[in-house]
Parts: structure tokens; sequence; C-alpha cells
């Protein structure tokens, strides 16, 4: 299987509309790969808390049509990172889109932790409530993106649901880069399965990105990390080898806490 991650750049010079012509012409030029996955919020940038409002848009609106005929064109997966979505409600939503070969949309998932503390996308989104995973023909994809990395309980959650390969889409700043390669192989050895963690690069309102979009696999070991800058990172990786590691090294099946208590006997 072979997945190509798109670590576009994003910088306040380049309109949204722009950034998503060429986002949908890079998707294209991936013909040959399985899966293409861009990074979170790359339409706006994931500090560019004034535009998250300003540029919000429909679950279908112009980004869903973009990437859908993107994904057909190029006949691949695609997780199209995600994009500032605006509910009917008119809530705002960090809400990532996954399209089949055919451009049909598999997924729809709404980040469930936002970083900001008492700023930013903490106030300024809503939260979603609901794991979402998606069957590809050869393995499952667990979705998460960006601060969601720093929290276990929901990489374990997605395992527990069939995912084997955790794709993160991300708008992580360069001042803790190191905390991004040390989490996606933390995630990646303790659940025994595949990470794609996609970043940006460029500047998102004065915050440098941390690039070095990563593949590791389910020993912890990093297939492919990308630069600083704007660049396609292309991997190959055997779905097979989650099985194989889980058969090999059995630590899953030890677990005691986060399941289901046995039932009390008086």
């Amino acid at each position: 299987m072979r997945a190509s991650l798109i670590q576009i750049a994003v910088d306040e010079g380049e309109s949204v509309a722009s950034r998503r012509q060429r986002a949908a012409a890079l998707v294209r030029e991936q013909v040959g790969s399985d899966l293409v996955v861009l990074p979170e919020l790359w339409t706006t940038g994931a500090f560019a808390y004034e535009d998250f409002g300003r540029e919000a848009e429909p679950l279908e609106g112009p980004t869903h049509e973009a990437m859908a005929k993107a994904a057909a064109d190029a006949g691949v997966w695609l997780h199209a990172g995600s994009l500032p979505e605006l509910a009917p409600d008119g809530t705002v939503y960090n809400t990532s889109l996954v399209f089949t070969p055919s451009g049909e949309r598999a997924a729809a998932y709404r980040k469930i932790h936002r970083f900001g503390f008492d700023k930013g996308e903490a106030v300024l989104m809503g939260a979603g409530q609901e794991l979402v995973t998606v069957r590809l023909p050869d393995t499952t994809l667990g979705l998460a993106t960006c601060y969601d990395l720093r929290f276990p309980e929901l990489f374990r959650s997605l395992v527990d649901a069939g995912a084997e390969m955790l794709v993160v889409p991300a708008g992580w700043p360069e001042r803790r880069r190191t905390h991004w390669t040390l989490l996606a192989r933390a995630r990646a050895v303790e659940n025994q399965a595949f990470v794609l963690a996609c970043g940006t690069a460029g500047t998102h309102a004065g915050v440098p990105q941390a690039g070095h979009s990563i593949v590791v696999d389910p020993w912890g070991e990093v297939l492919a990390e990308a630069g600083p800058d704007e660049e396609v990172l292309t991997v190959d990786v055997d779905p097979a080898k989650v099985a194989a590691t889980r058969e090999q090294f059995p630590a899953l099946k030890d677990r005691v806490l986060g399941l289901a208590p046995p039932p009390h006997r008086a």
C-alpha cells in the first residue's frame, strides 16, 4: 500500500481559493498512491483564529467539492485534512473529510480535543463527540487530528473499534516539534498500529510550523520523515505488519485497565 502525505505550506500571502486549487492539483499528481493525506486546517492555517469564522464553509462546500473531484481524478483514497466546517446551527467545527477513489465522501470526523486552553480553537470551535474509523480494502483507518495526539485514550478506543492505521493531520508548531515526533511514535508502539501524521509547512498567523510529517510502523520505527518545507512524503507500507506485530508481541491481550469489568459474583 502506497501512502502520500502532502505537507503543504500555508502562508498568509496566498488566498484560500488559490490554495484550494493548488492542493487539489497536488492530490491529482499522486496517481499510483493508494492513500493521500493533507494536513489540518490547510485552507486557513491552524493558528489563523480570525479566519475560522470568516472562512468556515458547509460540510459540502467548495473544499468538499474540490477534494471529491481530486480524489476521483487521481483514483485514490483521500484524507483531505480538515477545514473549518460551518454546521447548520452556526457552530464551527474542525472537521476532517475522507473520500473514496470514486469521489464519494466516506467519512467526516469532528476533532474531539480542541487546542488553546482558554482561547483560539478551544473557544471558537465546537467539540466533536464521535469516534470515526474508515474501512479501506486492506486496512482500517482511525481518524484523529493534531492536539488529539496528546490523548492516548482516544487512540486506544480507535484500535478497539478496529483501527490498524492511525491518520493524524496537524498544524503543529515548530516550537513543540520534538513532542510531535515523540507522540507519533508512542501512539504507534502502544497501539501496535501504523501512524501517518501529516503536518504543514510555512507560517500560520506568525506561528512557524513544524513540518516533519512522519510515517511510523507498529514497532515504532520511522519509515519516512519529511523536512521543514513543503514536500510530498511517499512511502510503501504493508498493512499485514499490524497483525504480524500483534501476534508476535501480543501486548494488547494483556490489557487490564480500560476494559469492561468482569461480572460481579457474590
